[in-house]
């Protein structure tokens, strides 16, 4: 039995040297990948998470950070709101944005223009690297947003109704739909 445990540790530390993985070891995730070791496809979604979290939540707590990152990736669990991360970003329903940014001229520009990542912006290079930690662990996280599908600002008053909070983190508030039981 022994042998069995010991041949497992050595075969998972051979898989994540050959991933690039073990000069660093981090105990708070299971999964410590870095953005240009994933493909094309997946990078792009991280992109498109990396870009939410930013305009959404870049000067926020990182609990806060986490948590748009959640909300988004709880929304693409659900069915409900895009058949992929970006699909869920770039949602509208009746011609409003379901996240603000994607709506206003600026951030949709420097996302167009992929200005973001062309230049050397650490702030979003933090975030990047955040949302591929959450992306490739979200799962296996804690939910700091608690299952939210939805988040404002706590300057913005959105007049929602049926909605119960679930957490306040930074500035924003979030909520998911009371159950109608």
């Amino acid at each position: 039995m022994k042998y069995i445990f010991i041949s497992i540790i050595t075969g998972i530390l051979i898989l994540s040297i050959s991933l690039g993985m073990a000069t660093q070891i981090r105990y708070d995730i299971p999964f410590n990948i870095s953005f240009n070791s994933l493909t094309p496809r997946t990078q792009q979604q991280v992109e498109c998470l990396a870009e939410n979290i930013y305009f959404e939540a870049a000067f926020e707590p990182t609990d806060g950070k986490v948590a748009v990152a959640f909300v988004t990736l709880n929304r693409l669990k659900t069915g409900l709101f895009g058949s992929d991360i970006c699909g869920v970003v770039k949602q509208k329903s009746q011609n409003v944005c379901q996240f603000s940014w994607y709506c206003e001229a600026m951030p949709l520009h420097l996302s167009t223009n992929k200005l973001l990542t062309t230049t050397s912006n650490p702030v979003y290079n933090s975030i990047r690297d955040l949302a591929t930690s959450v992306y490739m662990n979200y799962d296996l996280m804690h939910d700091p947003s608690k299952g939210a599908l939805f988040y404002h600002a706590d300057y913005v008053n959105p007049g929602w109704k049926n909605m119960r909070t679930t957490a306040v983190i930074g500035r924003h508030i979030f909520y998911n739909k009371r159950s109608s039981t």
